[in-house]
């Protein structure tokens, strides 16, 4: 009898898009606790084609890398916090 591969594919808690940018928010558990990494992507498609993605930016990408960047770290600062408070026992305030 064949048994099927779980295909349990680890997701990222959060992604944060403005235009063709995008960050990945990772958590990841530790001894210490919750720590959070990201990842930044640009998309693109080529000539009608699928929606495809690249770790490499152009000069004309990076004030909107830094935006993503900015809202990014606001984000994962918030994240943090949420974590602290659940540690608590406190509700996260909305």
């Amino acid at each position: 009898m064949a048994t099927k591969k779980s295909s349990h594919k680890v997701q990222p808690v959060e992604e944060v898009r403005i235009g063709a940018i995008k960050a990945a928010i990772w958590r990841n558990e530790g001894d210490g606790g919750a720590r959070y990494n990201v990842t930044f992507q640009r998309l693109y498609r080529a000539e009608g084609g699928p929606w495809q993605s690249t770790h490499s930016f152009g000069g004309a990408d990076l004030l909107l890398l830094a935006k993503v960047a900015d809202a990014t770290h606001t984000r994962v600062l918030q994240l943090v916090e949420e974590d602290r408070q659940q540690q608590r026992g406190n509700p996260p305030s909305a």
